[in-house]
């Protein structure tokens, strides 16, 4: 435990109180060693729930339960001398963080788009730095805004409060923390267990059903063939359970709209060749992929304050402490601890020429398009950053595909161009916005921000090194990007919209154009509405992101997920404490037993041990 006395609840402190500063340890070898570990194994389950759903879930949370109750064991096995302090576990999960999102910010939608589009991918050592040096950009692209965004303004940034006081609860009276272990240790057997009974066929008599079809037929057809059932996966059920309830029944919706009236009608009228996803998404994917651009570009746009704030907080905050100052030595504690302004001009001019030539080695892009990405990757997690502190929401749906538009007109009939300057920034971005959600724990928890970033800096290799080798084995080819077992949405979306750009809209067929006209007004339409209904009315728009994504991701999943949400919904309602106690830790146990057991079995079917 740390000596220093517990810092105030957030919730319940008045807006202009200092936080706590403490002085015992924080960036330990064991710290950065926990967090790497762990960052790099929710890395691989956050690699294999992108490719299945789409969604990337976070980590930070869930990385301290399970390294608070690891060191627990430790300690009482006498293996450890002390458990984790409560700065070492906020240091431990900013290491996490970083691995663990290594799969957000475009790398899972541009890199299998990039295969799609091309059939190629660059030498595995090239990608690493590729990721790494564009996640580290991330950090430095956040320096000179944290002290605004949160010492100033104290924007809430709900998973970074919501961090420090799990942390809080955690090494202050431990209420619930083995329990939530347990649950997370009981999600993860049961869907490590369900994931080898249905996919180890070659070591078992009999295996459980991969897809569960609703008993009725349609076109002559079973309604499996037009993936209308369940998936036999319990991760995405997990996946549903951590979705919000309105994204949860948009799911369902969506589904039923797809695959229930969408594709027959295309189907009778020979637009679809055969019954099954791949075909059926050729096709629906145009009507999916514009209601999720349209909506999350309507979105970004409508958010102009947010915007606005964005470039006058940064404004405000270099003129209030002048760029390069050193914090001055009547400072608090804590201002002495930040991160100089220089750091992040330096890190920039260290890091963005190997940015500039990796985009020209790599994917092809002129120099001057590749220097040309490092202003816009700046401002784009300026925006990004200022968004998820208000929002908690990173708007990385909208930063890529707004990039992919830049360079359709710069660099038209270039898709890697495309695709890869729109993961630049994307990723400094997220990177940002995830580093900044991290300090702002640590700034309730009195934590020193500069170890804070360097605890980033360990979990961005930690994550660079383990998503590339791992995504190689789980996509050996473009061939399985876009089936049932990978259908890659997010891929889909972004090659989509880079076909689109480099043939133009004429090269699509005229059904294909009207398809996504209309789910470009839908998504349009939906925005608006969520914004302008009364709140009674509000309740009943649908999600464009759920409504959008079961265009693109089979029925079998989206029903899945809707069963998690729906199951999650009912205990917050009916069970609210057992809820808030059980389903982030049990869904994420779920994610990761069976996520990390899939990978197991892929690996071993590579190597020949498993037929």
């Amino acid at each position: 435990m740390d000596a220093a006395a517990p810092p105030p609840d957030p919730a319940t402190s008045p807006a202009d109180a200092s936080p706590p500063v403490h002085t015992g340890r924080q960036l330990t070898v064991r710290a950065v060693l926990t967090g790497m570990v762990l960052g790099a194994v929710m890395c691989l389950s956050n690699l294999y729930v992108v490719l299945k759903t789409g969604w990337s879930f976070g980590v930070t949370i869930t990385s301290c339960i399970l390294a608070y109750a690891l060191f627990r064991l430790l300690t009482a096995a006498r293996l450890a001398r002390t458990e984790l302090t409560i700065l070492e576990n906020n240091a431990m999960a900013s290491v996490a963080s970083a691995a663990g999102y290594m799969t957000g910010g475009g790398n899972m939608a541009a890199l299998p788009a990039l295969l799609i589009l091309t059939g190629t991918r660059p030498d595995s050592t090239a990608l690493i730095a590729w990721f790494a040096v564009i996640a580290a950009l991330g950090v430095f692209a956040a320096i000179p805004i944290k002290r605004q965004l949160i010492n100033v303004e104290k924007l809430s940034f709900p998973t970074g409060t919501a961090t420090a006081e799990t942390l809080r609860s955690l090494h202050g009276l431990g209420t619930g923390a083995s329990g939530k272990a347990r649950l997370l240790g009981l999600g993860g057997l049961v869907g490590a267990i369900v994931a080898f009974g249905r996919e180890a066929k070659s070591l078992l008599p009999a295996t459980l059903p991969s897809k569960i079809g609703l008993p009725f037929s349609l076109r002559d057809r079973p309604a499996g063939d037009w993936t209308l059932g369940f998936d036999g996966s319990l991760l995405l059920v997990g996946a549903g359970a951590l979705m919000s309830w309105k994204t949860g029944w948009s799911l369902l919706v969506g589904a039923v709209a797809c695959y229930g009236f969408v594709a027959p009608a295309m189907f009778d009228r020979g637009l679809i060749a055969a019954v099954s996803y791949k075909e059926i998404v050729r096709f629906t994917l145009w009507t999916g992929g514009a209601m999720l651009l349209s909506s999350g570009l309507l979105s970004f746009a409508l958010d102009g304050k947010s915007i606005g704030r964005a470039f006058a907080s940064l404004f405000q905050g270099l003129r209030s402490r002048g760029l390069g100052k050193q914090a001055p030595r009547d400072a608090s504690q804590l201002d002495r601890q930040e991160c100089p302004d220089w750091w992040f001009p330096a890190g920039f001019v260290v890091l963005g020429p190997i940015v500039v030539w990796l985009m020209q080695r790599l994917f092809g892009i002129p120099i001057w398009a590749g220097v040309l990405a490092l202003p816009l990757a700046f401002v784009m997690g300026l925006v990004a950053a200022r968004v998820t502190g208000e929002t908690d929401t990173t708007p990385t749906k909208a930063l890529g595909p707004v990039t992919q538009l830049i360079y359709g007109g710069l660099l038209p009939g270039n898709v890697a161009a495309n695709v890869m300057a729109a993961n630049v920034t994307g990723g400094v971005g997220l990177h940002a916005a995830d580093l900044l959600t991290d300090l702002k724990s640590g700034y309730l928890l009195g934590a020193n921000p500069r170890q804070q970033v360097f605890a980033q800096f360990f979990g961005v290799i930690a994550g660079a090194v383990m998503v590339v080798p791992a995504f190689n084995l789980l996509v050996p080819s473009a061939e399985v990007l876009g089936t049932e077992s990978l259908p890659a949405p997010a891929a889909l979306v972004w090659a989509g919209v880079s076909q689109l750009l480099a043939l133009g809209a004429q090269a699509l067929s005229p059904e294909v154009r009207v398809g996504a006209l209309i789910g470009g007004v839908i998504g349009v339409v939906l925005v608006l509405a969520e914004r302008w209904a009364s709140p009674s009315l509000r309740r009943f728009v649908p999600s464009p992101s759920g409504l959008g994504l079961a265009f693109v991701v089979p029925g079998n999943n989206a029903f899945s997920m809707f069963a998690g949400a729906l199951i999650a919904e009912l205990l917050r309602r009916h069970r609210p404490a057992f809820a808030e106690r059980a389903v982030l830790p049990l869904s994420s146990g779920l994610i990761a037993g069976e996520s990390l057991m899939g990978i197991l079995l892929v690996a071993l079917a590579a190597s020949g041990i498993l037929r």
